[in-house]
């Protein structure tokens, strides 16, 4: 495993989510996720120059950046939440994981790269940033989806009436360049790519591939014009994916990620098992094993899983056999209140009772 250099990669990513909570070694950061881009400039000074820049003359997108990042942790936290560490933030172990190359910590650096560019682009598209707005027209023809309303779809079958409508780019179609340039710009800290930075290679690639999952899936969507409801004309523009599907596409490239090492000038990477095909760039990347996450350890940032709560029943990772590490669990009844009997009324309020309910439920020993 590496030694734990704290990195700037992760000193801004600790400063995105938890700015407020700052002390000298940026690894014991711990605190509930905040967005405070004041804060987050005026420890600027810290990171590299652009970074700064980019605070003094557009701290509007630098909250974008911070919402996105934490959009990303909550991502993590769904994707995870069945597996012995499922990405809490809420501790100072977040910062000790951070610190490690391993697959966690890959997808950390995706999916709060993904959601910072997530954030700008549906923020410029929402009209709530100065600096940008819609998608500019593009050049080439667009595609001629053949769905309803509003979806996307193939082509229509040639000679059909589908394959005759004319189309045009319209509407206001998400601007993901602009979101991939600044979270680019934010989120890529500075490095010297010299002999032996292999962290920064693989980080800088994991934040690469994030922001891929977004880009490469972006979508289609048109709307119909006419009369008397048909399809002259379909208005075309670009969309973004639901940040629940990146989420879901990077959680798929965790579980096939690649371990590489450095090159003898550790100017570049390499499969770990030479026999294998160099990894893409929608790949994620790790440089050492992980952690079991079984027990507490300080010096990884391991909480361990005494008293999470599993599903006896489940083969799975959500089943006490593998959350539990084999320690076995105990059986507690609790008792908690959920929104019960709820109506809707005209308009548009959903009013909803409070009732306690009774629920087993299994915890790790």
């Amino acid at each position: 495993m590496l030694p734990p250099v704290p990195s700037r990669l992760g000193l801004l990513l600790l400063l995105l989510l938890c700015p407020a909570h700052v002390g000298g070694l940026w690894w014991a950061v711990g605190s509930p996720l905040v967005m405070d881009p004041t804060s987050i400039c005026r420890k600027a000074r810290r990171l590299a120059g652009r970074q700064a820049e980019l605070c003094q003359a557009e701290p509007e997108v630098v909250a974008e950046l911070a919402r996105g990042a934490r959009l990303g942790v909550r991502e993590c936290q769904f994707q995870f939440r069945f597996r012995r560490w499922n990405c809490s933030s809420h501790s100072k172990a977040f910062g000790r994981v951070l610190q490690q190359d391993i697959r966690e910590t890959a997808f950390v650096f995706a999916i709060t790269a993904a959601g910072a560019s997530h954030a700008v682009t549906q923020a410029c598209s929402m009209g709530e940033l100065l600096q940008c707005g819609c998608q500019a027209p593009r050049g080439r023809a667009p595609p001629r989806p053949s769905g309803l309303l509003g979806t996307p779809g193939p082509p229509g079958p040639a000679g059909s009436s589908e394959a005759s409508t004319a189309w045009e780019w319209g509407g206001c179609g998400d601007d993901v360049d602009f979101g991939d340039e600044k979270s680019r710009l934010f989120m890529d800290a500075q490095h010297k790519r010299g002999r032996g930075d292999i962290r920064a290679l693989v980080q800088l690639h994991n934040n690469e591939a994030g922001r891929l999952a977004v880009r490469s899936h972006t979508r289609t969507e048109c709307k119909c014009h006419g009369l008397s409801g048909s399809c002259a004309l379909r208005t075309c523009w670009q969309k973004l994916p639901p940040f629940r599907e990146v989420g879901a596409r990077l959680l798929e490239r965790f579980h096939g990620a690649s371990r590489v090492m450095g090159t003898n000038d550790g100017k570049a990477l390499l499969p770990a098992v030479r026999t294998l095909k160099p990894p893409g760039r929608a790949d994620l990347l790790y440089a050492a094993d992980s952690p079991d996450f079984c027990a507490p350890n300080r010096r990884t940032g391991s909480p361990g899983t005494r008293g999470r709560a599993c599903n006896s029943s489940a083969p799975d990772l959500s089943g006490c056999d593998l959350l539990c590490c084999g320690r076995g669990h105990r059986q507690e009844s609790v008792q908690l209140e959920e929104n019960c009997l709820c109506r809707f009324h005209w308009c548009c309020v959903v009013q909803c009772h409070r009732c306690r309910v009774r629920k087993e439920l299994s915890l790790c020993l």
